[in-house]
């Protein structure tokens, strides 16, 4: 008997490594070569703070001409000041495919927060609790005074199997689980693989540690300097002025530091240098998200754009 046509499932490739790797300049570039074979690739952004309106400069937000030349999405577009969670976004990336791949287009996932790629990709079944900025400023006081180790003993004690995947040193993920946990009164479930209901493909941005760090240091310097790219300080005097100081994002690397100048409490050379070691922490724990070993991953020299580029126009094969 012969069996009914079943049409190909989407298609989606995803680009990821930790901040400053060129994800954006990859996915422009690929999305260029494609448009020449006839094929209409648009952007879904998998960061968690370029998700912000009027946060341009500090998150190094896709710039106009980078939009332009391929659709973005999930990107500046919500307030600063507003509850926003995973689960916002993972709505938000599930329409955006839908509409993508309905039109026949292809949806290029771009991002370096690594929880949100591999929920999406996975379907990862994510409790829907939203953020309690009170309960995680106590949990945070309790981390700096006690130490992270003191703040893991408190998760492990309701929920060992949490504690048992979160690294003690992400603190911001010790502090979400433990959130979920008092919120729900139940352990955070566990986030299984589950199908998509489309296929995908990963390409990895590899770079030299050291490499990485000096190409971080080099944007956290243009984002504090008066030139093109700059302007850090005043988009975050712009910030408190439309929305207070007393919002979670303005915390965030390089805001906080900013507000340091403008209050007097940090000198300029200081916050540069303060960001720049922030950085490299967050780059560290991005590399916790996206294992060189990853056999999901297919990983590419960040240093080689052309030879990323192909190996994202050979991951689209099939969609």
């Amino acid at each position: 008997m012969t069996q009914p046509h079943r049409p190909p499932r989407p298609r989606v490739v995803a680009i990821v490594g930790p901040t400053a790797s060129g994800k954006t300049g990859v996915a422009v570039a690929a999305a260029r070569r494609l448009a020449t074979a006839g094929r209409r690739v648009e952007v879904i952004s998998a960061d968690s703070r370029q998700v912000r309106r009027d946060m341009v400069i500090g998150t190094a937000a896709p710039t106009e001409e980078e939009q332009a030349a391929a659709p973005h999405h999930l990107v500046g577009v919500v307030a600063p000041d507003a509850p926003w969670a995973i689960t916002d976004w993972l709505a938000g990336a599930r329409a955006a495919i839908e509409d993508i791949t309905k039109g026949g287009g292809l949806p290029l996932v771009v991002g370096g927060t690594g929880q949100y790629v591999w929920a999406l990709l996975e379907a990862w079944d994510v409790p829907a609790v939203p953020p309690d900025f009170a309960l995680r400023a106590r949990h945070e006081a309790f981390a700096a005074a006690e130490g992270r180790e003191a703040l893991h003993a408190r998760l492990a004690a309701v929920d060992p199997a949490s504690a048992d995947r979160i690294d003690a040193r992400n603190v911001r993920r010790v502090v979400r689980a433990l959130e979920i946990v008092e919120v729900t009164g139940r352990p955070v479930p566990p986030l299984e693989p589950r199908d998509p209901g489309f296929d995908w493909r990963v390409v990895g941005l590899h770079w030299p540690r050291e490499a990485l760090h000096e190409r971080a240091d080099r944007r956290v310097e243009a984002m504090f300097s008066d030139g093109p790219g700059g302007g850090l300080l005043e988009e975050t005097r712009a910030l408190v002025d439309r929305h207070g100081r007393d919002f979670e994002a303005l915390r965030s690397i390089g805001y906080r530091e900013a507000l340091g100048v403008l209050d007097g409490t940090l000198t300029l050379a200081q916050a540069v240098e303060r960001t720049q070691i922030e950085t490299h922490r967050l780059i560290r724990m991005q590399a916790t998200w996206f294992r060189e070993g990853d056999p999901r991953i297919q990983w590419v020299s960040g240093t080689d754009v052309a030879a990323a580029v192909d190996a994202v126009v050979t991951a689209t094969a099939g969609s």
